[in-house]
């Protein structure tokens, strides 16, 4: 049977642009189906205990320093560290993706843009100019695209996908979950492929 992996995540999160080409190879090397679920963690956080980074503790923020430059290092990608649209909200990047898996098409490409814009190119992912240039970049009509993003429908999805990252739980970006156990952080990676070449059964809270 094939594994399917629930996606959560969100583009302004810079863990997830760290571990999402990584992810993707995983999934290609094993065949897996993803499902696309870019969630609001001003939802999340809330519900899960979490915390806007300005809000952390300073001893917490200076070790998140230290772990972007260690994990910039093992990816080899380019990271701004403090990019100039950050934060930004990425509601409508994040609906379009899921308006694409809507239209049954891979959101794989357009979310590696919006990722690329926030972390390497300071661009800001929060204008809609911005989205619909990677959109028609991508030979996509941007504006039907961004019209469904902003749809009800759509909106509901993204609702829903809140309230079950809530349910799961997951606690940050990204967060890769194989039959309901959530594997939080791109550093899980090679764990969730241990899970998946071994076909364990899921783990659950004790």
């Amino acid at each position: 049977m094939t594994d399917t992996i629930d996606y959560f995540y969100t583009h302004v999160s810079p863990w997830a642009y760290l571990g999402h080409a990584p992810f993707m190879d995983l999934v290609a090397r094993h065949g897996l189906t993803v499902r696309f679920r870019p969630v609001s963690l001003a939802d999340v956080f809330p519900e899960t205990g979490g915390l806007p980074l300005a809000k952390r503790a300073p001893a917490r923020q200076a070790y998140r320093w230290m772990e972007l430059q260690r994990w910039v290092d093992k990816r080899g990608v380019p990271l701004n560290f403090k990019p100039a649209f950050f934060p930004a909200d990425p509601t409508l990047a994040d609906r379009v993706v899921l308006a694409l898996a809507e239209d049954g098409k891979n959101p794989d490409p357009f979310a590696r843009r919006m990722f690329a814009a926030c972390w390497a190119e300071d661009r800001n992912v929060a204008d809609p100019d911005v989205i619909a240039g990677a959109l028609r970049d991508l030979g996509e009509d941007a504006d039907a695209v961004m019209q469904s993003a902003q749809s009800d429908t759509i909106g509901s999805v993204y609702a829903q996908n809140a309230r079950d990252a809530v349910d799961i739980p997951i606690i940050g970006s990204p967060c890769y979950v194989r039959d309901g156990e959530p594997f939080w952080g791109q550093d899980r990676l090679d764990i969730l492929e241990d899970a998946v070449r071994s076909g364990r059964p899921a783990y659950r809270p004790l």
